[in-house]
């Protein structure tokens, strides 16, 4: 029993040091699907795009001290009455190269539905400078979408949420 508790107290340590296995593929489709409705079948006349900040690892103390979040990224239909078409989800790490691409083909949000991405804390490929861009469109006027990441981590007994909101990268257009 003593060596079982001499092993944990030496290799618990290292069990953070270990790269991040990857995260396994996220199906919107299937996850959310209580949210989304068919593509609509008229031409997308309004489209725009956010930028979104997240941070999957912070330093800490000086830059001493690494702490890794977990991070959900949430996409908001804001409109009461128009579903929202998300033609793209990706994620880019610190130096700009794209670590995933969240969806196959477009789809539709249902009017205040929501979508999700979660990033586990293991999964640090984004590193500091973690970044996301979200594409939509609709078929005519629509409320913008909330687009937003939480991050949450902590170290010994300090615990860390907050949150990033998007940026729209262009302002709503009619094609």
């Amino acid at each position: 029993m003593r060596i079982v508790l001499w092993l944990i107290a030496v290799l618990a340590p290292f069990a953070f040091a270990l790269p991040a296995a990857a995260q396994s593929k996220v199906n919107i489709e299937q996850n959310f699907a209580d949210s989304l409705t068919v593509l609509p079948k008229e031409q997308l006349a309004v489209a725009g795009g956010f930028y979104v900040p997240a941070y999957s690892s912070v330093a800490m103390s000086q830059g001493k001290l690494r702490v890794d979040f977990s991070v959900t990224l949430s996409v908001h239909n804001a409109s009461e009455s128009q579903p929202l078409v998300v033609n793209r989800i990706a994620y880019f790490d610190t130096a700009g190269k794209q670590v995933e691409s969240y969806l196959k083909a477009p789809v539709a949000l249902k009017p205040l539905a929501t979508v999700s991405i979660f990033i586990p804390t293991d999964d640090v490929r984004g590193g500091t400078g973690a970044n996301f861009i979200v594409d939509w469109a609709a078929t005519g006027e629509i409320a913008e979408p909330v687009v937003e990441a939480l991050m949450v981590g902590g170290v010994a007994n300090a615990h860390y949420a907050f949150i990033s909101q998007g940026r729209p990268t262009r302002t709503a257009t009619k094609k």
